[in-house]
């Protein structure tokens, strides 16, 4: 089907501008949606913060990323920015929503286009609810195999996917460990830490603050400005300059990863990954190759030593072949064709129906049964 022409609405998050100009990996997906598509001739309109910079229609109803003005009310604001998006909705031949599952709600009582969810995680099982509801009017894309749930039928898995281009490579590994995201324990900074400390490798850290108690207790009291190195909220430049001189990025998160987008960042600059066997990681991370699966804090300081024996440009190689922006405009197009051929997702089949769970509010807020448990690794 030749999708040029056809009128694609995007909406993205609005914690920070499309793209970023730093931390924002929702906005930053959005952003690559919605410019891929506007050059391969669709007539895209994003729907983002109003400093955001699209070369196609940009429409915002917040001046800047809630995160970037604490004054703004972030529900006020995000209420009215999908309503921005829905009451615009025959102007356009699909929607495709990168915002969670608020959108959902406005579509199951509006005449939208075929709507399209990108699922960039759970945030927590209660949300089930919402998706499982809004099953009957959008079509799902997960961001790997690992982060589906048995009780939603999918179109597509679609990687995220990068400019390699807009990342520098260098063919040797520099001397010290790093760390990129944010502060939270999910992330694993401490574990970050632990395995530099044992492994004797410097450890540089550049991150968004999140969680401020576990950023005081658990991460500020390591940081000596020598072993272990706080850099901030690093931006393009100098976040490239951190990645591309690393020995590695240790990405071993205490829960299943999602997907990982500092991850594929970090092997477009040549370096390879550290990082914990469950979630998507085995999608991304080829073991021994680009990297290394690790079961426990341990295996990664077993690891250490062995990273700059691994090939950088294989790690290069990965994201142009499977991680690329190109490649992730392309599994999207497919996506659109099927969205806009059957108009609705299909009723949901036994499988999927005995899979719901009804449960939500009995459980904790990370993940328990869906997806199925990671293995003990040690440190969760």
């Amino acid at each position: 089907m030749d999708l040029r022409g056809r009128r694609i609405a995007v909406l993205a998050a609005i914690s920070w501008p499309a793209p970023p100009p730093g931390y924002g990996p929702w906005e930053q997906v959005a952003f690559n949606v919605a410019d891929g598509m506007r050059r391969r001739g669709l007539d895209v309109t994003l729907f983002a913060t109003g400093n955001s910079h699209f070369d196609g229609n940009l429409i915002s109803v917040v001046p800047v990323g809630l995160n970037e003005d604490p004054a703004l009310n972030g529900e006020v604001y995000t209420a009215l920015h999908i309503a921005s998006c829905f009451a615009r909705a025959a102007d356009f031949d699909l929607i495709h929503n990168h915002l969670d599952w608020k959108p959902l709600t406005y579509a199951l009582s509006s005449n939208a286009p075929p709507l399209i969810t990108t699922i960039h995680g759970f945030s927590s099982p209660q949300i089930l609810a919402a998706y499982y509801t809004g099953a009957a009017r959008s079509f799902y894309c997960s961001i790997s195999d690992a982060d589906r749930d048995p009780g939603l039928e999918y179109l597509a898995t679609t990687y995220n996917g990068i400019d390699p281009a807009e990342f520098t490579f260098r063919d040797r590994p520099g001397d010290y460990l790093c760390f990129l995201g944010r502060f939270h324990p999910e992330k694993g900074t401490h574990l970050a830490i632990e395995i530099a400390r044992r492994a004797g490798v410097r450890l540089k850290m550049a991150a968004i603050p999140h969680d401020e108690t576990y950023f005081r207790e658990q991460v500020a009291p390591h940081i000596d400005g020598d072993r272990v190195q706080f850099l901030g909220a690093v931006q393009r430049d100098a976040r490239n300059e951190l990645l591309s001189n690393a020995l590695g990025l240790v990405h071993m998160t205490t829960r299943p990863e999602r997907f990982g987008l500092t991850t594929i960042e970090a092997m477009a600059c040549g370096t390879p990954v550290l990082a914990a066997d469950m979630g998507s990681m085995p999608e991304i991370v080829l073991d021994r190759v680009t990297g290394f699966l690790c079961g426990s804090v341990e295996d990664a300081v077993a690891n250490v030593p062995r990273l700059a024996a691994l090939d950088r440009r294989a790690c290069r190689r990965r994201v142009e072949e499977k991680f690329s922006l190109e490649r992730m405009i392309d599994r999207y197009l497919e996506a659109y064709a099927v969205a806009l051929q059957r108009r609705l997702p299909p009723a949901p089949g036994d499988a999927v129906l005995s899979a719901r769970r009804h449960d939500w509010w009995d459980r904790p807020m990370a993940y328990t049964e869906i997806p199925p448990k990671p293995k003990n690794l040690g440190f969760l």
